[in-house]
């Protein structure tokens, strides 16, 4: 049942706050993907992959249309200046949003061949960009447009902000999905949805530890999500992981326990933390965006 909070840790319990309650703040999208939250104005935004459009949700003033042409933009974030940085599965680049308004093109290929279609994204401390990279955007026309793919698999990639340099830092995953630094950025958590395509293929979340800030080692899995995949996630102070399953969001303590649930009868594509204390999880799910107030606030 929607709404229904199920505890399998007792820890569960100083995490949620149950009279809270969820809330369905708004509906009538496709596939609801890539929520963000902006601080300096109290606002989220998220896709509609397959409407082809970003949308906002401004406590008081409800839903609107972000951008009507959002070129099948699946995952956002902030990068350090506030800006927005997106992921595009038309254009098959990740981009940041100006000030101004404008659209600057950050990365779109690698060994000179096209990429795939970038997926989720994360910015560490240092400015650097983190990117998934599946197949998910031109596979069919539904979320993007269906073309060749030109890169040899589907790749985890690190940006470096300053000189522009893209860097494969993962390259043995079947559909890299969802990312996530830990608190102190020592780990990142990268899903595989591989299952999506692949009747025996991976629906768990890998752990990295990061080296030196910049490359990735000893990748093994943390959790596996049993009820469709965990397509993204986010961490909140403790060190706690938030993830997306098709049947509403899960929560692991740091050694990947399953402390609890929060059902939803729709599957669940992504969350993130927000609100003016950062303790409100946001979750977008297939049709729908939902909001409850958790006892805990987000990692960033």
């Amino acid at each position: 049942m929607t709404g229904e909070i199920i505890v399998h840790d007792e820890a569960f319990r100083f995490l949620v706050n149950p009279a809270a309650g969820l809330k369905k703040l708004c509906s009538g999208m496709l596939w609801a993907e890539g929520p963000v939250y902006f601080p300096q104005g109290d606002y989220l935004l998220w896709s509609d992959i397959p409407n082809n459009r970003m949308l906002q949700w401004t406590e008081g003033l409800g839903m609107r249309v972000y951008r009507s042409d959002s070129r099948n933009s699946n995952g956002n974030t902030r990068d350090q200046e506030g800006r927005l940085v997106t992921c595009e599965h038309l254009s098959r680049s990740v981009t940041r949003t100006e000030p101004d308004g404008s659209r600057t093109v950050l990365a779109e290929s690698y060994g000179g061949k096209r990429l795939n279609s970038p997926n989720d994204v994360v910015v560490k401390s240092d400015g650097s960009i983190w990117f998934t990279d599946p197949s998910y955007g031109i596979l069919s026309d539904y979320e993007g447009k269906q073309a060749p793919q030109e890169q040899e698999g589907c790749f985890v990639f690190r940006l470096d902000s300053a000189t522009g340099e893209l860097t494969l830092v993962a390259d043995d995953f079947v559909k890299p999905n969802g990312l996530a630094f830990s608190p102190d950025e020592s780990l990142l958590y990268v899903s595989d949805t591989g299952l999506s395509h692949q009747a025996d293929g991976p629906h768990h979340i890998r752990v990295f530890d990061v080296v030196d800030g910049v490359t990735l080692r000893n990748g093994r899995v943390f959790a596996q999500i049993e009820k469709g995949v965990p397509d993204g996630f986010r961490l909140d102070r403790q060190g706690n992981l938030w993830s997306s399953t098709g049947g509403g969001v899960q929560c692991f303590s740091p050694a990947g326990r399953l402390l609890g649930e929060i059902l939803i009868d729709e599957a669940v594509a992504n969350v993130t933390f927000g609100g003016p204390k950062n303790n409100r999880l946001f979750i977008t799910a297939t049709t729908s965006l939902y909001a409850i107030y958790v006892a805990v606030s987000g990692a960033v």
